[in-house]
């Protein structure tokens, strides 16, 4: 409904402190003309005063007012807690009495929310209703807001911190809980209070979890006498193993970390005497385990100029113990040069890849294509290791897609990558794929540019050619093609390097590399 009103406006012609220096000025000349009784004075100060009035240039303004509706909004909660019970169909019941009662206010806008749904995976930072109010009051002014009301079962993790003042300054408006759920629930849950991410093997982890009935009871309060709970655990997969925690205290679990890569914990609360819902009574807990010492194995099959990198990168560690051999004399070499005048020492084949192979937790084959210098019986042997829980990592170079590749040994059935034939010999970034932003191996790399852009590394010049049968490609090459493939197999894993020119990272070229 549209309204008529006035408004007297000024816009003065002078600055204020101008129009106060006339004013005076001419109260005194008036003043004067009172004390002398000169005639003609209420003439004169009549002039005065319309002299004043325009240069105040006062106007009147006809408006046209359409009044605005005040705002009320209503804030739904969707979390997953809202699925225990009947929680879920009191809440629906609640908004559609709200709506249908406010939708009788004609000089009210009614607006509705939805919060605190199921996050995407990863991205769970719990029930945010304000982060939700904050978004839809945006744009609306304080004076129109009238109230808010927000529908949900208690759970809110993005309440304002602070006193009542604080409060109020977040929420300008009166604000309404109605809660879904019914007087006097209880719960219980397992929290796990602090679970390291690595572990070393051979040596337990110390989990610390409470087991919480909530809302607690005098006896948790005080501290005196608190229930008991039975917890079952276990570890990737195996038998399970029980243990009695007290309710509402923190409990030291150790965990033995028996191999190394993730080790899956599975834990479990008994139900309590009441409960809304046993999901949370369960928790699972990865940690990666971790060696104290490694030890690597690295087998270049020629000299070159990455092989220092290698073997630069791998010493720089103290927790590395590096075995390094580098084929100088393949069979087929025939110098004539005389055995006693030969300072090489005999490659202990036996020795590494089948008495000791289990011992080494990484085997690094750089630059190595089939000479017949390690038979293919312990070949077999590493694709054993491997599968048993090794590691294997292959620097790739041009023999890789040549007839004396790996690819054609029995590593070729653990080796994610098969080779093309074709080696590009041109300058390209290495560029880190979708996955590889999110994978651990390549997450966060220094250099590696916006998703789509390039990256500020160097570059490298040349890359085998190879098509990746399984595994995941974490970096592309020249053309777009697969750089960097990482698989598991059995129990182990695999990488390839597709190229053997890394060094030009570590010799600091165009900027270097990570």
């Amino acid at each position: 409904m549209t309204s008529v009103g006035f408004v007297l406006a000024v816009a003065p012609l002078l600055p204020l402190w101008g129009l106060l220096l006339l004013a005076a000025a001419a109260a005194a000349l008036l003043a004067v003309g009172v004390w002398r009784r000169a005639p003609g004075l209420g003439w004169r100060a009549a002039a005065v005063i319309v002299l004043l009035a325009a240069l105040v240039n006062p106007a009147l303004i006809e408006e046209q007012r359409v009044p605005q509706r005040d705002v009320a909004v209503i804030v739904v909660d969707h979390s997953p807690s809202q699925n225990i019970g009947e929680r879920r169909q009191v809440t629906a019941k609640a908004l559609a009495t709200l709506k249908a009662r406010l939708a009788q206010e004609p000089d009210l806008e009614v607006r509705v929310v939805n919060a605190g749904a199921a996050p995407a995976a990863g991205d769970d930072q719990g029930t945010r209703l304000f982060d939700a109010l904050d978004r839809v009051i945006a744009d609306v002014p304080r004076q129109r807001l009238a109230g808010i009301v927000m529908i949900t079962d208690g759970q809110v993790h993005d309440v304002p911190k602070g006193d009542a003042k604080a409060l109020r300054q977040a929420v300008p408006a009166p604000l309404h809980v109605l809660l879904s759920g019914k007087p006097g629930e209880a719960d219980r849950r397992l929290v796990v209070d602090e679970a390291p991410s690595f572990g070393i093997v051979g040596k337990p982890l110390q989990l610390k979890i409470r087991v919480e009935d909530l809302p607690l009871t005098e006896a948790e309060k005080s501290g005196d006498d608190p229930d008991q709970a039975l917890v079952t655990w276990r570890k990737d997969g195996g038998a399970p193993q029980q243990l009695t925690v007290p309710v509402g205290r923190d409990v030291t679990l150790p965990v033995p970390i028996d191999h190394g890569g993730p080790n899956v914990v599975e834990l479990e609360a008994a139900p309590g005497p009441h409960e809304l819902t046993l999901v949370n009574n369960r928790a699972v807990v990865v940690v990666n385990g971790v060696r104290d010492r490694l030890r690597v194995l690295l087998v270049s099959g020629e000299t070159h100029a990455g092989e220092r990198v290698w073997r630069n990168l791998l010493k720089s560690d103290p927790s590395v113990d590096l075995v390094h051999f580098t084929i100088l004399r393949p069979p087929e070499k025939q110098d004539g040069t005389p055995i006693r005048e030969l300072s090489l020492i005999a490659f202990p084949i036996r020795e590494l890849f089948d008495t000791k192979l289990d011992d080494f937790d990484l085997i690094i084959f750089d630059r190595y294509s089939r000479r017949g210098i390690i038979p293919e019986a312990y070949l077999e042997n590493v694709v054993r290791y491997v599968r048993n829980g090794g590691a294997l990592l292959e620097a790739a170079g041009p023999n890789f897609g040549t007839p004396t590749s790996l690819s054609r040994t029995p590593l070729g059935e653990i080796l994610p990558a098969e080779p093309t034939g074709e080696v590009f010999d041109e300058g390209f970034k290495p560029q880190v794929t979708a996955i590889g932003r999110r994978h651990p191996v390549t997450d966060d790399l220094p250099g590696e540019g916006p998703p789509g852009g390039e990256p500020s590394w160097g570059r490298w010049f040349r890359q085998v050619d190879a098509r990746a049968r399984r595994g995941v490609t974490v970096m592309t090459g020249a053309r777009g093609d697969p750089l960097l493939v990482l698989d598991r197999v059995g129990k182990g894993r695999v990488a390839q390097l597709l190229s053997d020119e890394m060094w030009f990272w570590a010799r600091g070229f165009e900027g270097g590399g990570p």
